[in-house]
């Protein structure tokens, strides 16, 4: 019965049970992870085989993301002194608000 080995329908009743169990959304997701788990395992098996320089050239490169750097703006103090104010004054605004939220609610 089973000499014949996998057949075509035995494949198809497999695909659908693993669509079934995991999801189609989510099936991508796991063959990409899969994928580079596979090239990470390559790698580490390379390495300690003793092969280091293909190794390194079948690894993934970290991907890196260098924040630029911002200059500070050039507001003279007596103008950052005045938007500390307002914003000290806007958030002790907020806080009376917040304060009267409650006793509004409770009548």
């Amino acid at each position: 019965m089973f000499a014949n080995g996998l057949q075509g329908w035995h494949l198809i009743i497999l695909v659908l049970l693993v669509v079934l169990l995991f999801g189609a959304k989510r099936l991508p997701d796991a063959a990409r992870s899969i994928g580079k788990s596979m090239k990470i395992f390559k790698a580490e098996t390379k390495d300690l085989a003793g092969d280091k320089s293909a190794s390194h050239e079948d690894a993934e490169p970290v991907e890196t993301k260098q924040i630029p750097a911002t200059p500070a703006p050039a507001t003279p103090p007596a103008a950052t002194d005045q938007q500390v104010a307002d914003l000290q004054r806007q958030l002790d605004e907020l806080k009376k608000q917040q304060a009267d939220q409650p006793q509004k609610n409770a009548s």
